[in-house]
């Protein structure tokens, strides 16, 4: 395994970066940085896109409590001529047209976070960057997916999911089945689709 690959330990239930291995174990870091752990190379498996995405959404929280981030009551607007904020920002506006707000409040630290690293901050508008005539539009020949998973827990997350669903109303009908066996109450929900970029004539 290559380092720096993001990979799932079900032993802590977090996902971190492969660093090294050491004897009999490997060695992972928390994704944003922190302090390093040992996990089993056996049980651990590469992380799928929406553990990164959560893990990553929770790593630049964890920068923002610290005061390291831009004004969280301000959604950050995309930068003009970006490709990644113009689809960071596509996804905003979906997950407010499906009443997701947890996917939302996703699309926008994603957002700051991606400003922060590529254009320097949100203040940097200001910055001159080549046009791209591209726009990006849903791929009809791919259904979109939504999923939901239970983060209810006192020290880690329930971690049940509904599995990839073919509507908002599938994901909300397991949700009532799933609070009914347990009488967890908190999940996180999250909508997937396909892109794709076609050029200005």
């Amino acid at each position: 395994m290559e380092p720096g690959t993001l990979v799932y330990d079900p032993q802590t239930n977090r996902v971190g970066e492969y660093r090294d291995r050491t004897g009999p174990h490997v060695m992972l870091r928390p994704v944003g940085g922190g302090r390093e752990w040992q996990a089993d190379p056996e049980r651990i498996r590469p992380a799928t896109l929406d553990e990164r995405l959560s893990a990553g959404v929770r790593a630049v929280n964890d920068r923002s409590r610290e005061g390291l981030s831009a004004d969280p009551a301000r959604p950050p607007l995309p930068v003009r001529g970006c490709a990644a904020c113009e689809e960071l920002s596509v996804r905003r506006d979906r997950a407010r047209a499906a009443f997701d707000a947890s996917a939302v409040t996703d699309a926008n630290v994603l957002l700051r976070k991606h400003q922060r690293e590529e254009h320097g901050g949100e203040s940097a508008g200001r910055r001159v960057f080549r046009y791209v005539p591209y726009s990006i539009v849903q791929d009809a020949s791919a259904l979109p997916e939504y999923q939901a998973y239970c983060v209810s827990g006192e020290e880690a997350d329930c971690g049940a999911t509904s599995g990839p669903c073919r509507s908002p109303g599938e994901v909300e009908e397991w949700q009532r089945r799933h609070t009914q066996e347990t009488h967890h109450l908190r999940y996180r929900r999250s909508f997937a689709d396909y892109a794709v970029l076609e050029r200005h004539h």
